[in-house]
């Protein structure tokens, strides 16, 4: 289990990342593009789940290239990756952090980073990662 103090940790460790508010709550971009946001659920996000019983802990919202990466992401990150009709068609997960490791977290927030960097900014980055 890991925590947003650890997500927000890695996520200062990437260049040229602000960080801002979207919809009221931490979101972090590149540029003019936001990768990451803390995204709680709505009322009707709530209700959509029906019987199901929704993660109770924070929600990390992350960007992935495209829909067919998004739903590689979701069949690797089963137990720590899920996605809600809100986000159908829309290339991003969510990550349920209380269900999510150090590593893999780690992992999700550089590739959505990825998504937006400056090729040169993300290949000097990867290079000394």
């Amino acid at each position: 289990m890991t925590t947003m103090d650890y997500a927000a940790t890695v996520i200062a460790e990437l260049p040229e990342v602000t960080e801002g508010v979207r919809y009221g709550h931490p979101a972090w971009s590149v540029g003019k593009n936001v990768f990451a946001w803390i995204r709680p659920f709505s009322k009707a996000d709530l209700k959509r789940f029906g019987s199901q019983i929704p993660p109770s802990g924070p929600i990390l919202a992350v960007r992935t290239a495209d829909p067919n990466e998004k739903e590689a992401i979701l069949a690797a990150h089963p137990r720590t990756c899920f996605t809600i009709p809100h986000f159908d068609g829309f290339a991003a997960v969510l990550v349920d952090i209380d269900n999510t490791g150090d590593d893999e977290l780690r992992e999700l927030i550089v590739d959505g980073w990825l998504v937006y960097a400056p090729r040169t900014v993300a290949e000097t980055f990867l290079a000394g990662d």
